[in-house]
């Protein structure tokens, strides 16, 4: 049997936007919005991708989702402002890519960051007993130095994750491995580059992306709509959205922090400018 809704959602194209770093939370957000897309049998989805990257694993967990949800349902991704490193990765999980022609994207790579207050805890009188039980327990401690051994161990995950990047690069944009490799040294470029460089499908907005992913599926692009999965706002939300610029400001600056700190030493595909 049929349920009238499943029909209904035949119609639709279903959209889902991923915006800001990625982490834990959009993780979350967007399999839960994958799982209706299938779930309610939508023929396509339109990924508006908004972000400068972020968490290698939430990345990827993302970047599965979407290959194994394109065994049944026509994906396009749309790049927006930005969509870079994680975001580029993110993409790769799409059968098309369309960029404006401004958009900033590439960055494809890793970096991992750690802080060492070494001085200023020695300023303050400040120290620490370590007991560990072996040598690099503790690495990229914030109250020491690195030692050459854990540079060259710490190298070596950067450099098994940026591979994992670039393969993934090559394999869904049928691209050689050293094409790739060209252009994925962390260099941002527009989107008109990307599709110099085989990275996109096409130039345009996110109604074209919209009107593309509809004629690829046979609807009409002009009565097709777009059904935006997301999260339901909290009653607090609602009413704190009455005054969205500068709800929006301090969210922004509230949600950078804290990925700043909970991905400290984590090996990120992120964008920092």
């Amino acid at each position: 049997m049929i349920w009238p809704f499943k029909s209904r959602f035949r119609k639709q194209i279903a959209r889902i936007e991923i915006s800001g770093a990625i982490a834990g939370d959009t993780r979350k957000r967007v399999l839960e919005a994958l799982k209706t897309v299938e779930e309610r049998k939508f023929p396509a989805l339109l990924l508006r991708i908004d972000s400068p990257g972020g968490t290698v694993g939430d990345s990827q967990e993302i970047y599965s989702a979407l290959k194994s949800l394109r065994k049944k349902v026509k994906i396009v991704a749309s790049f927006g402002n930005i969509s870079a490193s994680g975001g580029v990765y993110i993409g790769m999980g799409a059968e098309h890519i369309m960029a404006n022609p401004g958009t900033i994207t590439g960055s494809i790579g890793v970096i991992l960051r750690g802080n060492n207050l070494e001085r200023l805890l020695e300023k303050v009188g400040v120290s620490f007993k370590v007991i560990k039980s072996g040598p690099y327990k503790d690495i990229l401690a914030f109250d020491r130095e690195l030692t050459e051994p854990e540079q060259q161990i710490l190298q070596e995950l950067i450099d098994t994750s940026y591979q994992q990047f670039v393969s993934t690069v090559a394999e869904s944009r049928n691209l050689e491995i050293e094409a790739v490799r060209s252009f994925a040294d962390g260099r941002i470029f527009t989107g008109e580059q990307a599709l110099q460089l085989g990275v996109v499908d096409r130039l345009g907005s996110e109604e074209d992306a919209r009107r593309w992913t509809a004629e690829m599926v046979n609807l009409d692009p002009e009565k097709t709509e777009c059904c935006t999965l997301e999260k339901p706002k909290s009653l607090l939300n609602r009413v704190l959205s009455n005054n969205l610029a500068a709800t929006n400001r301090i969210s922004d600056a509230r949600n950078w922090v804290e990925f700043e700190l909970s991905t400290s030493g984590l090996p990120l595909w992120l964008y920092r400018p």
